[in-house]
């Protein structure tokens, strides 16, 4: 007899059983043939979590929050208009501006530090210990740094200056760009 036919057959009471087969050892554990338990009991389940999404939905022209992304020496680099709730790290790569992520928002670089202005950094919550820690390796450190990817954008950031360190550190290739993921 095949060890499948060994199997779909055997009956099991509800403690562990053991049958050798030659050098493979299976356990389980059921109070029904294994041909017979329903068929959610038969499949295996896979668990995943999702996949964060890359890149924001642009709002209707005039309809959006207003932010202005400046160089570290104040010069303008561009403005875009964002929805409520995108953060500064996705808003920035939608918009081809020079934000890298290289961690993709999961705290674990520096690489989307940004220096706000005093008043937008007052409205925002606190900084969690995981953002400090890394902000902690951001180059050119300010009192109003933050990470990117951890700042939500509300309604209250309207006209707001976004401005962007003179330099990143990152264990990356100097002089590639960012691209989108």
């Amino acid at each position: 007899m095949s060890a499948q036919r060994l199997l779909a057959s055997a009956l099991c009471s509800r403690t562990i059983c053991a049958r050798q087969m030659g050098t493979v050892a299976v356990r389980w554990t059921t109070a029904a043939p294994i041909h017979s338990r329903p068929p959610s009991a038969q499949t295996r389940r896979l668990h995943s979590t999702p996949v964060r999404m890359h890149g924001i939905d642009r709002p209707a022209p005039g309809t959006g929050i207003k932010l202005h992304f400046s160089d570290s020496k104040g010069s303008l680099i561009k403005t875009v208009e964002v929805n409520e709730g995108d953060n500064i790290l996705d808003i920035g790569q939608e918009y081809d501006i020079d934000l890298e992520g290289a961690c993709e928002g999961s705290i674990a670089c520096s690489t989307c530090h940004v220096i706000l202005e005093p008043q937008v950094y007052d409205m925002l919550p606190e900084p969690e210990d995981d953002e400090n820690d890394m902000l902690d390796m951001a180059f050119g450190l300010t009192d109003t740094s933050r990470l990117g990817c951890q700042v939500k954008i509300t309604r209250g950031m309207d006209g707001c200056v976004v401005k962007l360190p003179s330099a990143t550190r990152n264990m990356f290739v100097d002089g590639a760009k960012p691209t989108k993921h």
